[in-house]
């Protein structure tokens, strides 16, 4: 009885085993999928792309086990139109709406088009977004005591736990699936962005209330003694506390996996590092000698670091594909004065790049680019020309589905580091204007306006003449080659022309708020 009882026990073993070994090698099995993305990180703000004066060793990790793309681009050099064609696949240029948004905008993607989420949740994914939305909230008029729609939960995501807008804009709370969170009713918020509430103190008028001095813009409602672009009243108790907003988001997007890892889940953790206000928390102020900006990139790393923690303790890192970029290029001084530009150093937020965020210029769109899938992906550095836009098509392709978007490619292959091959174009844009890339080479049609933002100090690429750069042999742009290249020079104009039509002249003027 004891040697059949055995033998019950040791079929029953062996089963097990097979059964969990066919599970994890069943192709019908799909990948989590997490893309975490940054806001206003320089192509020359990692460790692992060049930087000396500060160390991002959990970024590096990803970076040195997957694939550091040299040629990744957002789709344009401002963050509302980079994130809605890193969600959609289609280029921000062609919706006119796609600009840097207010907090009171309404909601830029439609609630009938498709997106990253959308694809995803029609092949059974568990869909979340934590973090900066920055895409509109509501139809335009919004009453933010209410449940606030449409909003991400109406454009594919069945979670989520986002700021309206940006850190520096009102209103400064956060929207759990709609709802302000912690809103006490009975302190209802205000929201206008032209006019002031009666008796509401605001940074211009008040300075002696601020711990953060404004330089341009932001210069309304004071907030935790940081002055912001918009007037607020009311909402005492759902008010984030900025210090607190990297463990916040951090937490949430743990907490999601936790209670969603035993089916397929896509989570768009979007983090708010180093966009303005600069406030790390005190465990990361002087973590490096850059400032307050430098420290909010040590304090991303971390929670880079801490969320990929996560994915393995809770045993699904091995399946589970990260893609990590930034929404456009760096900025210095964008309205607060926080010794961004004091500290720098030798610091180069660029890196070897011209231009920086608002640019035409490649610093304003080339941002670090990484994937990685433990196991999956071999380590390597790719030259290869890849896109935000690329990413909805690829995904589509490993998931099995057949959907697809307008200028979004499958590069699927190139995600994973199994060819170097990548776009043979791409047209990029920033603030309304746009240029053109194809091969090695960059056209940059003439645009009127001031060639550098005297707020920012940042050239954005404009000029009375075409300019033409091998990006190959001069990635800094110093040497323009339109004279000297006209047959080429025209090529270029008319393939360019082809994709964006002629109406790329039609721009309007450069506004920082």
């Amino acid at each position: 009885m004891k040697v059949v009882n055995s033998l019950k026990v040791l079929a029953l073993c062996v089963f097990t085993i097979s059964c969990k070994s066919k599970k994890a090698e069943d192709p019908q099995i799909k990948p989590n999928i997490v893309v975490i993305y940054l806001d206003d990180l320089g192509y020359g703000d990692l460790s692992c792309y060049g930087a000396t004066e500060l160390s991002t060793p959990n970024i590096d990790a990803l970076a040195n086990e997957g694939v550091k793309f040299t040629n990744g681009y957002a789709t344009s050099a401002t963050c509302t139109p980079s994130r809605y064609g890193l969600l959609t696949g289609v280029y921000p240029w062609r919706n006119k709406d796609a600009k840097i948004l207010p907090g009171t905008a309404p909601l830029l993607i439609g609630t009938e088009q498709q997106t990253l989420a959308t694809m995803l949740k029609k092949e059974g994914y568990q869909t979340a977004v934590v973090g900066k939305w920055h895409l509109g909230l509501g139809t335009g008029i919004v009453d933010w005591n209410k449940k606030v729609t449409p909003g991400p939960n109406q454009v594919g995501f069945e979670y989520s736990y986002v700021m309206a807008a940006t850190q520096d804009r009102v209103p400064t709370v956060y929207i759990d699936n709609g709802f302000v969170d912690g809103l006490d009713q009975n302190d209802p918020i205000e929201i206008n962005y032209a006019k002031n509430f009666e008796g509401q103190p605001t940074g211009k008028d008040n300075p002696e209330l601020l711990r953060m001095k404004w330089h341009h813009g932001h210069n309304s409602s004071i907030i935790n003694g940081i002055p912001r672009i918009g007037y607020m009243k009311g909402g005492e108790s759902a008010k984030w506390v900025d210090e607190d907003m990297a463990d916040h988001f951090l937490k949430k997007a743990q907490t999601y996996v936790k209670e969603h890892k035993e089916k397929p889940f896509f989570l768009y953790y979007a983090m708010q590092q180093p966009h303005v206000p600069r406030t790390p928390h005190q465990r990361f102020v002087g973590a490096t000698k850059l400032g307050p900006r430098g420290d909010v990139i040590a304090e991303a790393d971390w929670a880079v670091g801490e969320f990929m923690k996560t994915l393995k303790e809770e045993g699904v890192l091995d399946n589970t594909l990260v893609i990590f970029s930034s929404d456009n290029g760096p900025v210095l001084n964008d309205g607060y004065f926080d010794d961004a530009v004091e500290k720098l150093g030798n610091h180069k937020p660029s890196g070897p790049l011209r231009g920086g965020k608002y640019s035409l210029y490649e610093a304003g769109v080339r941002v670090p680019f990484i994937t990685y899938w433990k196991g999956k992906i071999q380590p390597t550095t790719s030259d290869a020309l890849v896109c935000q836009v690329d990413v909805l098509n690829s995904i589509s392709a490993l998931v099995g589905s057949d959907a697809s978007a307008k200028d979004s490619q499958n590069l699927l292959a190139t995600f994973l580091g199994e060819t170097k091959s990548g776009r043979e174009n791409l047209v990029i844009e920033a603030t309304t204007r746009t240029a053109f890339r194809k091969g090695d080479w960059l056209l940059i049609p003439p645009y009127k306006g001031k060639a550098v933002l005297p707020e920012v100090n940042i050239e954005i690429g404009n000029s009375d003449v075409f300019q033409l750069y091998n990006l190959k042999d001069d990635v800094g742009q110093q040497n323009n080659l339109a004279a000297s290249k006209p047959v080429l020079l025209q090529e270029l104009i008319k393939s360019f022309e082809a994709i964006r039509g002629m109406d790329y002249k039609n721009v309007e003027a450069v506004e920082l708020k």
